[in-house]
């Protein structure tokens, strides 16, 4: 479905110094420095995947996307996507992709969403009984009926951004590439936009590549995790292999029965204490929750524990830090 080999890009940028003297040298004499936004970038994603494909800033993601989607020609490399070659077949190609820049639009800013999907019908020339049709899904499924006649500029962010990712599939696309989709927007948004993402995964097979700086799009999207770090790719595998080599503690939260003096048990860190609660944190490679346990429960009455990892936010962090990004 999406093959790249080793992808290369690189940017001009403008080297020069502060004041008005350097301004005026440059304009007869221009000193330039090489940026290297992608090194030697290579993957394969299946069809029906939902990849995550995150990094630092100018880490190249979206660069990556660029290139994807035939926006940017490439050094070097190839990449081969439903057979096409972006950069080269762009005109056939984007009739099979959707793509959405999370801080830019697709739609018209002036006149009702309505009519901006009937203009992106005639660009893409969708025909009318499958405009139709992938028209009445998405406004059901994005719940796009109270502001599908209102102009773009008078919606709320999370209401721009769902009629984005509709006009992004109405002619029916087989990949759709994801730019920060959920940048700016309210829980129950964010909510809406994930959900919708994985009904159309599961019922189109649609493939999606998504670039997010939000650790729970990840976790609520994802299974596989590409990381780009520097222009190079760094760790492409499963959420749980990510886990796995980054969960190096747990956490143990309790409610027991009321008790006044802390309780410290060798081998586990003590985070907090409220009398009727506390969180203790340990790692599985020096001490097993079960011992742990054991040892709480000859102290106190225990009514209900929970163990779990640390948060993705931390591990992915983690992830980050090994590769000193």
């Amino acid at each position: 479905m999406i093959t790249l080999r080793g992808i290369n890009k690189s940017f001009k940028l403008l080297k020069r110094e502060k004041g008005a003297s350097a301004a005026l040298k440059a304009l007869f004499s221009r000193e330039y420095t090489e940026l290297k936004a992608l090194s030697d970038v290579s993957f394969h994603i299946e069809e029906g995947e939902i990849v995550g494909y995150i990094g630092p800033n100018g880490a190249g993601k979206s660069t990556t996307i660029k290139v994807m989607s035939g926006i940017l020609t490439p050094d070097s490399g190839e990449c081969e996507i439903m057979g096409y070659t972006p950069w080269k077949s762009r005109r056939e190609y984007v009739r099979d992709i959707g793509v959405v820049f999370g801080q830019r639009t697709q739609l018209w800013w002036d006149v009702p969403i309505i009519d901006s999907f009937e203009l992106l019908r005639e660009i893409y020339k969708v025909p009318k009984p499958a405009y139709d049709q992938n028209l009445e899904m998405l406004v059901e499924t994005m719940a796009l009926q109270d502001f599908i006649k209102t102009p773009l500029r008078q919606l709320s962010l999370g209401q721009r951004m769902r009629a984005e990712i509709a006009a992004s599939l109405l002619h029916g696309p087989r990949i759709l590439f994801l730019d920060e989709p959920t940048i700016g927007l309210d829980a129950v948004s964010k909510l809406a936009v994930r959900q919708f993402i994985k009904a159309i995964n599961r019922e189109k097979k649609l493939t999606v590549l998504l670039t997010t700086h939000d650790q729970s799009d990840i976790e609520a999207l994802t299974d596989r995790v590409i990381l780009i770090g520097k222009g190079q790719i760094l760790h492409d595998g499963s959420m749980q292999a990510i886990h796995r080599s980054f969960d190096r503690y747990r956490r143990l939260t309790l409610a027991f029965a009321p008790k006044e003096r802390p309780v410290e048990i060798e081998g586990a860190k003590l985070i907090s204490w409220s009398g009727e609660g506390a969180v203790y944190e340990l790692e599985p490679s020096k001490v097993s929750v079960s011992a742990v346990v054991a040892q709480l429960s000859r102290e106190i009455n225990i009514l209900d524990m929970t163990s779990e990892g640390p948060p993705l936010e931390e591990v992915i962090a983690g992830l980050y830090k090994e590769h000193g990004l």
